[in-house]
């Protein structure tokens, strides 16, 4: 599939934009580099333009927020009086369950952050109390370190203040997208740092402006929109929201993110490529960050993916790297002089470096590197490299100075502790309940309205099905609690609404029966409303790949459902829970009415509110879709020219029927790959890329269980002989960490739990069994790797001395030919287990990036099958 073209719409609003004081750009390319500042507004807000003209250079930004002299004096005379390791301790960025804040004070350290699914004290359920306590421990050790400048802590509030117990969750970006209305989004963002302050924080890593292009990213739901004009818009509001109106002290410092072009990797794949052109990041990919940052935000966090296309002579790689990217573009043409943070452990991608180690990262113009274990190394490391010439003092300078402005300007260099300030420790600040069910109404988009099924009459009885119906771990998705969104349940959100209860809210308890599975006989009700949809995920773990979009593919329970209860003599509403658009035919075939509610956080009274006509004052269904719907299966990228099923800007208000009649149901049976049967491969297996990728499934298996004990959501499951939990090996949480005790046999593995699948274009390939590993601990005993052809048929290679002769502490890559396994008696035609590592001793390993991989087999690193006989 080739990328996303831009179409006709798009390009008309590529780029760039209004110049300073809200005349319009020359549509016409000129030598002049152009200058942006605030946008033109509308209802006082920041307006989505129509069109925007397309630019040919990068554009200047004038920010809101500017420095005094007197500031930068101030800024100046605090540098001068710091040592090295002082200026490298402001540069480095730990986790809170890394620091103690004794080390704060120690090290000089100038920011933490927590990651999702950290709190304090690793309390779940910590209360605004307990983050406070440690916002103010960290607070007062730096204020006790020798140059008494104050440590600041990000958080990730991407949609509300999600890491906290209690608070209200807002949609996700997708469906705010829907909503079109900027106002919306700067009351969020005001909202949203409300909830920050009382936690205690000082930093919100959002908004994310991506613009994705690829509905097979699992950072789909994080976007605003395919459509860069409602994201030029957006990062604006969401900036000034956070941040406040104020040109020379801020409130909660926004962070424009992730920079640049996250959102148009090749096959949506998560921190992979972006071939773009410069005309592409300039217009598509750029828009959100002339908003952000006219509106003064003072952070930028770069990006994980690449910027290369060699036909272009684009070879910059790693964005962390990337001096073009940091130094030339944003700093020296866009003109941003607030910081630069990298994201979690990004440095260790950059060609030569480690996750502790990266002169090419801070010489690109990285500030504040986000180093979350590693610190202590970071410190000497970079410190050992400014004193060996690898790191010019010149750059270190400029980085703290940098820093230092972002601290003045934020009113953290003269403020109050975090306990001492405006809604420190509140309750109430956490909660913004009106507002967020506001935000969900306005994000529904109505697709499909036969016979006018919606709205419900309010004396309706209704049958209420699906696994989303009574399910706010599903509701609010991915960044909530914990990274993914996984292991939640409704008592994690005491503040919350369901849609269930939020129907029942609507038409009374006794109006309403629920039934998940939908084993109840739908005759007798006026309507049955089928809540279902994706389940959560997050960065990486919620990329596609190969798969197609097919929903009832990715989820063949929910159509089950729909098959009980659609043609029974009630109309069916669907309401689709999910964090992009999805191939979605069978559903909407089986569905008299159907409303796109994307991932609507914790205010499920807000879809009811739509679904129930009521005595409020406010309209019915507004919400326009800000993303292209796909026609088939394997339709993407997509754009509104793209003949999507319904383009953006789609929408049906409450008294339209719409015209979606029946629609095609095939799809492809073996995803988008084209992998299926004998043949010759050419395209990878994803095993276990971050996760386990579907059919594939992770288990542990010793005699405590040798049927198998799936790893679950948190990516943990324990025997008394083996045991695993997530790790790092190329990202955060990539991989298996396996730990056998010596105490008895065990293995780990993955399978398809549905059975066999002919895997024999992988031997006609030459294919290899790919996976990084990092050794901890030597194997103690035999140790083999196998694969399965439904048990007891399998075949296995000895890999003790594989192992055994890694070195510890190390990445390395193993590649086994799929050969050694046919070779032994596999039946490729009947393959369950595609990877296995057993053995009976004590044996400490972590496992990623589990792979098949055609032609891999004659690559000069890898394995002979004589090796490992």
């Amino acid at each position: 599939m080739p990328r996303r073209t831009l179409s006709a719409a798009l390009a008309a609003v590529l780029a760039a934009g209004l110049i300073t004081g809200g005349a319009a750009a020359s549509p016409e390319p000129t030598s002049r580099q152009p200058v942006i500042g605030e946008p033109r507004t509308e209802h006082g807000c920041a307006r989505i333009e129509r069109d925007l003209p397309e630019l040919a250079e990068w554009p200047k930004v004038d920010s809101r927020v500017e420095s005094t002299p007197a500031d930068e004096r101030r800024v100046a005379r605090i540098l001068a009086g710091m040592t090295l390791a002082e200026k490298v301790g402001q540069m480095t960025q730990p986790e809170i369950g890394a620091i103690t804040p004794d080390e704060v004070r120690e090290y000089g350290i100038g920011s933490v952050l927590n990651g999702g699914g950290s709190w304090p004290n690793r309390d779940k359920h910590a209360a605004p109390e307990a983050w406070l306590a440690l916002a103010d421990a960290y607070w007062d050790a730096s204020k006790a370190s020798r140059t008494q400048v104050p440590v600041i802590w990000g958080i990730d509030a991407v949609h509300g203040n999600n890491n906290v117990y209690g608070a209200t969750i807002f949609p996700h970006n997708i469906g705010l997208g829907a909503a079109h209305d900027p106002c919306l989004i700067r009351d969020i963002g005001k909202a949203t740092a409300e909830q920050i302050r009382a936690t205690g924080q000082d930093w919100a890593f959002a908004p994310t402006l991506a613009v994705p292009l690829d509905d097979r990213w699992g950072r789909t739901y994080e976007g605003f929109s395919e459509d860069p004009r409602i994201t030029r818009a957006y990062g604006y509001e969401a900036t000034l929201g956070l941040q406040g109106n104020s040109k020379r002290r801020v409130g909660v410092l926004a962070t424009a993110k992730h920079f640049i072009g996250d959102g148009g990797t090749i096959g949506g794949k998560d921190q992979g490529v972006n071939p773009s052109s410069e005309a592409e990041m300039i217009n598509v990919h750029g828009q959100g960050y002339y908003g952000a940052l006219a509106a003064g935000a003072q952070t930028v966090m770069v990006s994980f993916n690449s910027w290369t296309n060699e036909e272009l002579g684009i070879t910059e790689g790693k964005l962390h790297g990337s001096k073009l990217a940091v130094n030339d573009i944003l700093k020296g043409k866009m003109g941003f002089d607030g910081l630069v943070v990298s994201d979690w452990n990004g440095i260790g991608q950059v060609a030569g470096c480690t996750n502790s180690s990266c002169p090419q990262a801070i010489n690109a113009g990285i500030d504040v590197v986000m180093v979350p274990n590693d610190w202590k190394a970071f410190i000497a490391n970079t410190v050992a490299q400014v004193e060996g010439g690898q790191i010019p003092m010149a750059r270190i300078d400029d980085a703290v100075t940098r820093i230092l402005r972002v601290k003045l300007r934020s009113g953290v260099l003269d403020g109050e502790k975090p306990s001492q300030r405006d809604h420190a420790g509140s309750a109430d600040a956490l909660e913004a309940r009106k507002l967020a069910r506001k935000a969900v109404r306005e994000s529904q988009v109505l697709l499909k309205n036969d016979n006018r099924v919606l709205p419900l009459s309010p004396r309706s009885k209704v049958l209420v099905v699906g696994k989303s119906a009574d399910s706010l771990q599903n509701q609010t998705g991915g960044w909530t609690l914990t990274w993914q969104g996984t292991g939640n349940t409704n008592a994690d959100f005491p503040n919350g609404t369901t849609i269930l209860g939020g129907l029942r809210e609507a038409l009374g308890e006794a109006n309403v029966v629920f039934s998940e599975t939908g084993d109840v006989d739908p005759a007798g009700f006026d309507a049955v409303v089928a809540v279902i949809g994706e389940t959560p995920y997050a960065e990486g773990v919620g990329d596609l790949g190969k798969r197609s979009l097919e929903a009832a593919k990715l989820y063949p329970n929910d159509l089950a459902v729909l098959d009980k209860v659609s043609g029974k003599g009630a109309p069916v509403v669907t309401v689709y829970v999910s964090g992009r658009p999805l191939h979605v035919n069978k559903e909407l075939n089986r569905s008299d009415a159907f409303v796109a509610a994307w991932l609507p956080g914790t205010e499920g009274g807000g879809v009811a509110d739509l679904l129930v006509r009521g005595k409020h004052t406010y309209p019915g269904f507004t919400g326009e879709l800000s993303f292209s719907w796909p026609r088939s299966a394997c339709q993407t990228p997509l754009n509104g020219d793209g003949d999507p099923l319904f383009k953006p800007g789609y929408g049906l208000r409450s008294w339209q029927t719409g015209n979606v009649g029946r629609l095609d149901e095939t799809s492809p049976e073996f995803g988008c790959s084209g992998n299926g049967g004998g043949g010759t491969a050419t395209e990878d297996l994803e095993l276990h890329v971050r996760t386990d990728i579907a059919p594939y499934r992770s288990y542990i298996g010793s005699p405590d269980n040798w049927g198998g004990t799936e790893l679950g959501p948190d990516g943990e499951a324990a025997h008394s002989s083996i045991n695993v939990v997530p790790a790092d090996v190329n990202v955060q949480g990539d991989a298996m960490k396996t730990t056998w005790t010596g105490t008895g046999p065990g293995q780990v593995y993955l399978q398809d739990p549905a059975g066999g699948s002919d895997l024999r274009g992988y031997l006609n390939a030459d294919a290899a069994l790919v996976f990084d590993v990092i050794v901890h601990q030597a194997p103690a005993a035999r140790t083999v790797v196998s694969t399965h052809c439904q048990y007891p048929c399998f075949a296995e290679v000895n890999a003790t001395g594989l192992f055994g002769g890694l070195p510890t502490g190390v990445k390395s890559t193993v590649k086994i030919p799929v050969s050694c396994f046919g070779n032994s008696g596999l039946d490729l035609e009947n393959v369950n287990t595609p990877f296995l590592v057993y053995t009976e001793g004590a044996f400490q390993a972590s496992f990623a990036n589990v792979r098949w991989v055609p032609k891999a087999a004659a690559d000069p690193d890898a394995k002979t099958c004589a090796e490992l006989s």
